[in-house]
């Protein structure tokens, strides 16, 4: 195996990901920015990370904050300009980090020029065959073309009615009303994003997160999704045409050509996807080696805090890496799943649900434990074989935010799921840089803008989870998070690379990496360190010389 001086970057990088609407606000308007971004660079670079992720900076209506692109080749306004985005490329690289953007193919804005010409077109127009239209059933049309539902609630199709006010044709749209489905069986289609690919490769960015990497192909004639008793009695491997709306075949079709388009460039340009699928297998045929470089491994997003649980999936996802020669790529949070201080203290599973599947009850939750569970988790994930996904706040340990104001929610799950389950706000309010309140505790360069001023209001409690309380502690979580990235980065064993498992009891995660490395998690009583180990880092204080409960060590073994 080649050393990590001869892999591509990809295949042991840390990457931070920046929600870009909550992580530095430069103009003071109370909204993140490519400036604010700019001004952080040192704070990432400080951090460890190898990388960074911006979600979409396109121009949007932002009815999902960014995810419903009306321009592929240009940057919304409000973050800055073209001219501010290739500078942050540039200085980025100065700072020793690589840059990677979110591209959106599923679907579009309502307002892209594409979808508002087809608006304007007749029904059978090769306007509209960019996008998913299709006449109603039902005597008059007045059923949906079948039973898809949105992601974000109800439906999965909208009626359209001509200028005279004449209902007519339906379109569809997987997640929010505003974001209709492209058609990928279109040349247009394509071509369009092998460009939009070839745009942002020839402005210097190092690779692409596919977002909904798994959905643009629809199964054909797009039929009805059988019930969920039928659909479970195939188990893991369900049919292509029993989940017609995800993971199909003609993805992959799609992805060779990307590859070719990123091999073209030097660098080691690269592209992640975004895809939720299962068993390990099916994320794995992402990966084949004309395909994808990553695809992210979620199973930490929807696992218990559970030894045999975690050890299960961490085999699962190896064994399929291993089987096309891809590392894994660990996620722990992102802006889509409540915070793992919550989620692996409540057992939640991201279920998507209601709230209280989504954020759980507020009444069971215990913050010190949850915290010991998350430091203890991303010490095991940074151990782990391949590389890591960090999502902005988790290496302050931030917890989910449930306070948020009904009336200041702004996720369309909210509206989308008839105001029943609050959405993914809780994980998404800016960043407190400052423990003292002014600037919205430092988010913004606007001193006089207040925590309930910033796009997403801050809690009255916010500032106890500052960069500025944490950088340069002894015990805080920054500097548990500095210290395992500037230790990862050391160890030449660490990245992409075998692990040996350590049979340390059933309530004992264990495993060894080369160079007499040994990454131990203890989820019961506590227990004796390995004799004659040295200690390199813990996620909490040993007891009397024991590694107490729900606490990550890593080791120098004999």
């Amino acid at each position: 195996m080649k050393s990590r001086s001869e892999r591509e970057w990809w295949r042991d990088a840390v990457t931070y990901q920046i929600y870009i609407r909550s992580f530095a606000d430069g103009n003071g308007d109370g909204i993140g920015d490519i400036e604010g971004i700019r001004s952080r660079l040192p704070y990432l670079k400080s951090l460890g990370v190898d990388a960074i992720w911006i979600t979409p900076w396109y121009p949007s209506p932002q009815n999902d904050h960014g995810y419903d692109v009306a321009n592929y080749m240009d940057i919304e306004p409000m973050y800055g300009t073209l001219a501010d985005a290739e500078l942050l490329i540039k200085q980025t690289h100065e700072h020793g980090m690589k840059l990677i953007v979110d591209i959106v193919p599923n679907h579009s804005s309502d307002q892209h020029v594409w979808f508002q010409e087809a608006l304007r077109s007749p029904i059978g127009s090769p306007a509209r065959d960019r996008y998913i239209f299709r006449d109603g059933k039902g005597e008059n049309g007045e059923l949906p073309p079948n039973n898809w539902q949105s992601v974000f609630g109800g439906p999965a199709w909208h009626r359209l009615t001509d200028s005279d006010g004449n209902p007519e044709q339906w379109y569809l749209h997987l997640f929010a009303v505003e974001q209709p489905d492209f058609n990928w069986e279109h040349p247009e289609v394509r071509a369009h994003f092998e460009e939009i690919l070839k745009f942002w490769l020839d402005r210097g960015v190092d690779g692409f997160r596919i977002d909904v990497a798994h959905a643009l192909m629809k199964y054909p004639g797009l039929p009805d999704i059988p019930p969920a008793e039928e659909l479970a009695a195939h188990g893991e491997f369900v049919p292509d045409e029993f989940r017609p709306t995800w993971d199909q075949e003609g993805v992959h079709e799609i992805y060779r050509a990307w590859r070719k388009i990123l091999n073209s460039y030097p660098g080691d340009r690269m592209a992640v996807a975004e895809a939720w699928v299962s068993p390990a297998s099916r994320i794995a045929r992402y990966l084949r080696p004309d395909e994808l470089a990553n695809s992210f491994n979620f199973d930490f997003l929807t696992s218990l805090w559970e030894p045999q649980y975690l050890k299960g999936m961490i085999n699962r996802a190896v064994d399929a890496m291993a089987e096309v020669g891809a590392p894994p790529s660990w996620v722990f949070n992102n802006h889509d799943v409540t915070r793992s201080v919550d989620r692996f203290d409540l057992g939640l599973q991201n279920r998507q649900v209601n709230t209280f599947e989504r954020q759980g009850d507020p009444a069971k939750f215990d913050i010190a434990r949850g915290t010991r569970r998350a430091r203890a988790g991303a010490l095991l994930m940074l151990a782990l074989p391949g590389g890591a996904y960090i999502y902005q706040g988790e290496e302050l340990a931030v917890p989910e935010v449930r306070d948020i104001p009904e009336d200041r929610l702004s996720d369309p799950i909210w509206k989308m799921s008839g105001y029943q389950d609050r959405g993914r706000d809780g994980c998404r309010v800016p960043i407190a840089w400052k423990s003292a309140p002014e600037g919205a505790h430092g988010f913004s360069s606007n001193s006089a803008l207040t925590p309930d001023q910033a796009w997403l209001p801050q809690s009255p409690w916010w500032g106890s989870y500052s960069v500025q309380s944490q950088v340069g502690v002894a015990g805080s979580t920054h500097s548990l998070y500095s210290q395992a990235l500037a230790i990862r980065k050391n160890e030449s064993g660490l990245g992409d690379g075998p692990m040996q498992w350590i049979d340390a009891g059933p309530n004992v995660i264990a495993f060894t990496r080369p160079g007499n490395f040994a990454c131990f998690v203890n989820f019961g009583a506590p227990i004796d360190l390995p004799e004659g180990a040295d200690v390199l880092l813990a996620s909490a204080e040993l007891i009397d010389g024991k590694i107490p409960t729900d606490t990550a060590i890593w080791l120098r073994v004999k």
